[in-house]
């Protein structure tokens, strides 16, 4: 399947995964392209609003998170803080929130 990433500053680009990909594969292809690492990035799903940021998600196939063919998803990151790597603080678009 290919589905559209779209980053902070609103460039869109296309991302090709097998249709049993995961949320790691994708994020996996996602950094061989943009050359962020895995473990600072933050998917969002245009119809949910919901992160995928969890280990626990990642392993999960990105059709069990309703994502297919075409499907546009949001990519924020988690900025390098040398003080703590538990906290995520970031703000959706407004075209996410209402």
């Amino acid at each position: 399947m290919k589905v559209v990433i779209e980053n902070l500053t609103g460039t869109l680009f296309y991302v090709q995964v097998g249709n049993d990909a995961t949320v790691e594969d994708l994020k996996r292809e996602i950094e061989a392209q943009v050359k962020l690492p895995c473990d600072r990035m933050i998917l969002i799903l245009d119809a949910d609003c919901c992160p995928m940021t969890t280990k626990d998600e990642e392993k999960e196939s990105l059709v069990d998170w309703g994502i297919e063919d075409g499907s546009h998803i949001y990519l924020f990151f988690n900025p390098i803080d040398g003080e703590s790597t538990k906290h995520c603080v970031f703000n959706l678009p407004d075209l996410l929130l209402g």
